[in-house]
């Protein structure tokens, strides 16, 4: 009996200690900010394995979606004004957007840990540069920052 008392008192503070490790980190959906209008604040998210992420609209009109994930990793598509929370566990790198503000080079990278899916985020963001018309060098410049 106490052999498995001990084990789910080991169990549990595994749990609560790497829960307590975990970050949650914002993202701000804003009409302006310092890299220009229509943007995400930060543009460029570097996290771990297991962090949460959660985007903030500053606007009720303002969503986010996910274009480009790694294999098995999340995705999301938020409705308007929606706030969107989610666990990011599977590394790589997460491409996503606003769809009403694609235009306006309203997009960001998200990198979990190591990026082995840098090759195919690439390639993602050269096919949506395409239906960007201003703040163009964004999907140029925010996969270059994931290492």
């Amino acid at each position: 009996m106490p052999s498995i008392f001990l084990r789910s008192a080991i169990l549990v503070l595994t749990f609560i200690s790497t829960s307590a490790l975990a970050a949650n980190e914002q993202l701000q959906m804003l009409n302006q900010d310092k890299h220009g209008m229509m943007a995400f604040e930060p543009t460029f998210l570097n996290v771990a394995s297991g962090d949460t992420v959660t985007f903030l609209p500053t606007d009720i009109v303002h969503n986010t979606r996910s274009v480009c994930s790694p294999a098995n990793g999340a995705s999301w598509n938020g409705n308007m004004g929606e706030e969107v929370t989610g666990m990011l566990e599977e590394e790589g790198a997460f491409v996503y957007q606003y769809d009403r503000h694609l235009a306006l080079g309203m997009v960001g990278v998200i990198q979990v840990s190591k990026a082995g899916n840098l090759k195919h985020a690439g390639k993602q963001a050269l096919t949506m540069c395409g239906r960007i018309a201003v703040n163009t060098a964004r999907l140029e410049q925010y996969p270059g920052q994931v290492k």
